[in-house]
């Protein structure tokens, strides 16, 4: 197996993850939400292929990622019909602390392999963290918009693009020095999922506007 061809099946390997922990975090949130069937599923699909749609429109890349695959939309209206037979059979509430999980690990494995991507493509550092950025947090954006929520990434102030940016740059860091494989993959992922579940745990907070006497 050539490098090329190593990097590319890994890169493959971390968006499958990425789409799987997304549509999971979108199918929760839909399901807090009491959301019909339909609902579910379009959340869930928006949660799961927003962000790297709107990378791969962005670095014009055709077909899309889930077109090309479509066993990945298969595997995620899959991952929705058990998952809606579960909770019909257990009569579980789920609750918002496991969406916050799949969304941190999401966010990591997205944020790396949309900056990896871009690598491959040949594009300029700032660009590749980027498109770390952009893969990482718009399918998250989608699903709280769908949901009727301002996105969380605007309003709660605790660190989110910022944990994709960091982990996008350690992913850079580490690639111009062993090359875009697995180590420098998974160095992106550990730093933005680490970061933003760090965040959650210690209540780290980004600058906003100042409280109104």
């Amino acid at each position: 197996m050539t490098p090329a061809v190593r990097v590319d099946w890994v890169l493959t390997a971390i968006e499958v993850a990425g789409t799987l922990a997304f549509a999971l975090s979108g199918f929760i949130e839909a399901a807090r939400k009491r959301m019909d069937v339909v609902g579910v599923a379009a959340v869930t699909f928006f949660a799961a292929f927003g962000g790297g749609t709107l990378r791969d429109i962005l670095l014009d890349r055709r077909p899309f990622f889930w077109v090309q695959h479509s066993e990945y939309v298969w595997a995620v209206l899959a991952l929705v019909a058990a998952g809606l037979a579960g909770l019909r059979a257990t009569h579980l509430s789920p609750s918002a602390r496991p969406m916050l999980w799949a969304d941190a690990l999401g966010l990591g494995l997205f944020s790396a392999s949309g900056a990896g991507l871009a690598w491959e493509m040949g594009q300029p550092a700032i660009v590749c963290a980027l498109m770390g950025v952009v893969t990482g947090v718009f399918g998250g954006v989608m699903r709280d918009v769908l949901c009727n929520e301002v996105p969380a990434i605007f309003s709660d102030h605790r660190p989110y693009a910022v944990c994709s940016f960091a982990g996008a740059w350690a992913f850079l860091a580490v690639a111009s020095v062993t090359g875009p494989g697995w180590p420098a993959l998974s160095v992106g992922i550990v730093v933005t999922a680490g970061l933003r579940l760090f965040a959650l745990a210690r209540g780290w907070r980004v600058p906003g506007w100042a409280e109104r006497s």
